[in-house]
């Protein structure tokens, strides 16, 4: 299962896209724009990713002192926190960076995942932090804590605070939240056999 293989934090299989594409993405994602503070804070967080794995002790430790002073002078500005240590998937999206984000070193994050501004996603009074699967929204003013995993699929709502695990095609809603099974699977199913998931031939919602 690939959210258990995010959670071993060992490197996947799958051929990795180059470092060109994935700025590439990271910058078609984020407007298209190099003022973007979103796009500014997340080219840092893989820089300091890259970093980390410098074979060479000097370069290494040059290359994180370089982190070190774009952590100080800019990431303090855009207030947009990823741990470098994070192990964050393809097509991550930084939806508005008008307040702030933190993200645990410890974290694991899948793939097309989108958040919105004044999240944290960290520990929650002790140690271990979230794994969160793929296609993942997390709404403003959220936070995502603990030793939890977080299912493909899943939307949490605005406002929300999450400290337990959350199945695959959920939605997380309120403080503490809340899990509710969302409709689009019944609702494909219904439309096979021509009921519109209403249970009844034609039926509107």
């Amino acid at each position: 299962m690939l959210l258990e293989d995010l959670g071993s934090k060992h490197e996947r299989s799958r051929e990795k896209p180059s470092w060109f594409a994935v700025v590439r993405g990271d910058y078609e994602r984020h407007g298209r724009s190099l003022a973007e503070p979103a796009l500014i804070s997340l080219l840092i967080y893989r820089y300091g990713n890259w970093a980390l794995k410098v074979r060479n002790p000097v370069g290494r430790w040059v290359a994180s002192k370089g982190y070190g002073v774009l952590r100080l002078f800019v990431l303090n500005i855009t207030k947009v926190w990823i741990s470098p240590e994070a192990i964050i998937g393809e097509d991550f999206h930084i939806i508005h960076a008008e307040g702030s984000l933190s993200i645990h070193p410890d974290v694991v994050i899948g793939d097309r995942v989108g958040v919105m501004h004044n999240v944290t996603i960290g520990t929650n009074m002790g140690p271990g932090a979230p794994v969160i699967g793929n296609d993942v929204f997390i709404g403003v003013n959220s936070a995502v804590l603990g030793p939890i995993r977080v299912g493909d699929r899943v939307r949490i709502g605005a406002n929300t605070a999450v400290t337990r695990n959350v199945p695959s095609d959920s939605i997380v809603i309120g403080s503490p939240g809340r899990v509710f099974a969302r409709l689009t699977p019944f609702v494909a199913k219904g439309a096979s056999q021509g009921d519109n998931g209403t249970g009844r031939s034609g039926g509107t919602w």
